[in-house]
């Protein structure tokens, strides 16, 4: 590290930056050889992208999305990709959110589904919350109980250290208002196994 910087003045891409360069040197490495060089900005810039969740508002994600529209059906968007990280290793967590939610003449823009998985995603998570963070979002907005959220993800600190276990994901699954009922609930997990290509 650079004992000419204080870190607590720079800005945070450049702070992240040499605490990288530092944890480099403290690994045994070189962190001004050439392959390395750059390494700790790239990690900076990545990190900061894989946390960029703390940057975005919820409420402006829906502001200007909400609908009436004369439908009291299930909408789900299935196989939402994931990308999150571990809170307790901070390494990655990679899967798919299926999120749904029943109408009551109110509906939302099919890509803010999208987006708010993405705002709780980016950023250090655990898997339980982050299905329970989707599904109170979306009760919040729509102004509903009815929405339920299921996640199928791996997690690389189980992976790829410790057991080992590569075959290995995590599902969760949060069900609220009449997706706790058995033939609704049941009903969304037929949707999930669905072929999304229609022949």
């Amino acid at each position: 590290m650079n004992d000419n910087f204080n870190i607590d003045t720079l800005p945070i891409t450049e702070a992240i930056s040499e605490n990288y360069t530092h944890i480099i040197d403290l690994l045994g490495e070189n962190a001004t050889r050439e392959g390395l060089l750059k390494t700790p900005e790239r990690a900076s810039k990545a990190m900061k992208f894989l946390t960029k969740g703390y940057e975005m508002d919820p409420k402006q994600i829906l502001q200007g999305a909400m609908f009436k529209e004369n439908y009291n059906e299930m909408v789900i968007v299935k196989d939402i990709e994931l990308y999150s990280l571990c809170e307790h290793h901070l390494l990655p967590i990679v899967g798919r959110a299926h999120v749904a939610y029943i109408s009551d003449g109110k509906v939302i823009g099919l890509s803010k589904m999208n987006r708010i998985v993405e705002y709780f995603a980016k950023r250090p998570q655990v898997q339980e919350r982050l299905t329970m963070q989707v599904v109170q979002a979306m009760q919040e907005a729509l102004g509903t109980d009815d929405v339920a959220c299921v996640i199928d993800a791996k997690h690389l600190c189980v992976n790829s250290r410790g057991i080992k276990d590569i075959e290995s994901s995590t599902v969760t699954a949060e069900f609220g208002g009449k997706f706790k009922n058995k033939d609704t609930k049941q009903e969304f997990i037929e949707y999930l196994k669905m072929d999304s290509d229609f022949q």
